[in-house]
């Protein structure tokens, strides 16, 4: 699964400087971080829409395009998968309830 997140991670970096008419990844930074974030959360509210009718397929595909619209989104920020990788390691045997809780809000 890393690998697959690994080999995403790669193309978007490559076609980040692509020609903005041949890349989605390119309009899209064309776009802005703010463009990003709005595409990032439409997919989150039809993933969300998905799972509340129990569309398994939509669900599915709509996971695929939250992770990708992510991934564009933590390139922009000069982020990893690596990074979010991390921190999922960094939590892996907290309860959500503790880890919650540690947060600095």
């Amino acid at each position: 699964m890393n690998d697959i997140l690994h080999k995403l991670e790669a193309t978007i970096h490559q076609r980040r400087d692509a020609d903005p008419e041949d890349s989605y990844v390119a309009s899209l930074r064309a776009k802005g971080r703010a463009k990003m974030a709005e595409k990032l959360g439409e997919e989150a509210v039809e993933a969300v829409i998905a799972a509340v009718q129990g569309d398994e397929a939509g669900m599915t595909s709509e996971a695929a395009d939250i992770l990708f619209h992510l991934m564009v989104l933590l390139a922009d920020m000069g982020l990893s998968v690596d990074d979010v990788l991390a921190e999922l390691a960094r939590r892996e045997g907290l309860s959500g309830i503790a880890e919650k809780a540690s947060r600095k809000d």
